[in-house]
């Protein structure tokens, strides 16, 4: 009976040091990376007197939300002295449907050109694809026209269908990515049995398109959420999104500068945005890793 090998004391002592070398080195990077979302929550906690008298670094001596609520009830974003409130509302409005009727129209597209190829249809993906690298100013004035002639101009629903116009190339490329790795034989084999085109996109496909769902879903809430350059040249006074509101906020000039009410306003137009990538963020891993950058 051959005796059993067990690990030398100084492999493991050497193990030991490597992990706690990894560790030392990830906290510093994450030590470095939270440091000023540290410095935001602390300065929206303090009063004015404990911004100026205190360091940067310094911990709230009396946690107030006060600065939260004046940035979102009565903070002065310009002439208006609403708050972020108005602007929030209208970055929910636009931003649901926005993401959900791209998303949708991504899925259709990419279930469309990999399981029902047609004549064209590769160049048509490679103009769809072209919108992708695009930069957003190059279609500001065409945009602007279209908007102005469909008479939508300046309002929520503008921007919601200039987010949906915008963001359709790239749901289209992670779909038709994603779809491209499912066997054909399950579309034929549907087709066999006298299932329509809906049927087999609705019942089979859909269902497996969970991971690619989420990714998608995160990707078009995120950006359209954070987008600036369209909110600003797209909006009227009554539709100005979140990151709008939050420019105007920061800009506006006053006899004392409240830099608790700016981080707090700043807070709450990337509160929607951090809990979408705490709650989801493994999801949002797995589904790049199932597909969504693959083709």
């Amino acid at each position: 009976m051959s005796p059993t090998l067990s690990p030398s004391p100084a492999g493991s002592r050497h193990l030991t040091a490597q992990r706690l070398l990894l560790w030392a080195v990830l906290l510093v990077f994450a030590f470095f990376f939270l440091l000023p979302l540290y410095v935001m929550i602390s300065t929206s906690l303090k009063s004015m007197d404990e911004v100026r008298n205190g360091t940067l670094l310094s911990v709230p001596l009396s946690p107030s939300l006060d600065a939260w609520s004046k940035a979102w009830h009565s903070a002065c974003t310009g002439t208006d002295c609403g708050g972020l409130k108005p602007f929030f509302m209208n970055s929910v409005l636009m931003v649901v449907p926005a993401v959900l009727i791209s998303t949708a129209l991504g899925a259709l597209n990419g279930y469309v050109l990999t399981k029902w190829r047609f004549r064209g249809s590769e160049l048509l993906f490679g103009l769809l694809l072209f919108g992708v690298f695009m930069p957003m100013q190059v279609v500001l004035l065409p945009m602007s026209q279209v908007l102005g002639t469909l008479g939508i101009a300046s309002s929520v629903w503008g921007l919601i269908l200039v987010h949906i116009l915008a963001g359709m190339p790239s749901t289209t490329l992670f779909f038709r990515n994603y779809y491209a790795g499912l066997p054909d034989e399950l579309i034929k084999a549907a087709t066999l049995d006298g299932a329509s085109f809906w049927q087999i996109f609705w019942r089979i496909v859909v269902p497996l398109s969970t991971p690619i769902l989420v990714v998608t879903l995160i990707w078009q809430f995120t950006s359209i959420w954070n987008d600036f350059l369209y909110g600003v040249v797209f909006s009227g006074a009554d539709s100005k999104p979140i990151t709008v509101g939050l420019n105007n906020l920061a800009n506006t000039s006053s006899s004392v500068k409240e830099y608790n009410v700016d981080m707090a306003a700043a807070l709450i137009a990337a509160l929607p945005t951090l809990v979408v990538y705490i709650v989801a963020g493994k999801y949002f891993v797995r589904g790049l890793t199932a597909g969504a950058v693959k083709g």
